[in-house]
C-alpha cells in the first residue's frame, strides 16, 4: 500500500467534474471534503488558495497536488478530481490541468506530510500511469489505479 490510498477513501475520487477554473475545483474540493469531513468548505478553498498564492502546485503534464494546512485536522486526508476539460494552472510547463490530487495536512505538518507529496509527485511523473488515470471511465477503477501503484524502493 502506497501512502495516498492510506488517506485516499474511494468515495473521494470524482470523475469527469465539469468546472472552468482554479476557483471552481477548489470549490468543488471544499464541497467534497466538507460533506465527507466535516471540514467547512470556505477554510478547505481558503487554506488552497493561500497555499497556491506562494506558487502554482500544478506540475506539468496536466497534473497538480494542491494541497494545504488546516487547523485542528488530526490526519492527512486526500481527494483526487479528473477535470472534462483542462483549466490553467500555472504549471512550469504552461500546460493546464485536469488531474488534481488534493492533499489536506495538520497544521503543524511531519516529515510524513512531505513524503505523501513527495510520493503523489513520483505517481504522477509515469507518463503511462497518467494517461490510465485519464482514460479511465470509472471513479472506482481510478481509485484501484491508486490503491495499486508502488513507489520506487529506496535503497538502503
Amino acid at each position: 500500500m502506497n501512502r495516498l490510498s492510506a488517506i485516499l477513501p474511494a468515495s473521494q475520487v470524482l470523475v469527469d467534474l465539469d468546472v472552468t477554473s482554479k476557483k471552481r475545483v477548489f470549490e468543488a474540493a471544499g464541497l467534497l471534503f466538507e460533506n465527507q469531513h466535516a471540514i467547512a468548505r470556505a477554510t478547505v478553498t481558503d487554506n488552497l488558495f493561500a497555499r497556491e498564492r506562494l506558487g502554482s502546485t500544478g506540475l506539468g503534464h496536466g497534473v497538480a497536488i494542491p494541497h494545504g494546512r488546516i487547523k485542528g485536522l488530526k490526519h492527512p486526508l486526500a481527494a483526487v478530481i479528473r477535470l472534462n476539460h483542462p483549466i490553467p494552472f500555472d504549471a512550469p510547463d504552461d500546460e493546464p490541468v485536469n488531474l488534481l490530487i488534493f492533499l489536506l495536512v495538520p497544521e503543524a505538518a511531519t516529515q510524513s506530510h512531505l513524503e505523501i507529496l513527495s510520493e503523489i509527485a513520483e505517481m504522477l511523473s509515469s507518463r503511462e500511469l497518467r494517461e490510465r488515470l485519464r482514460n479511465e471511465a470509472d471513479a472506482a477503477e481510478v481509485h484501484d489505479l491508486i490503491a495499486h501503484w508502488q513507489p520506487l524502493k529506496s535503497v538502503a
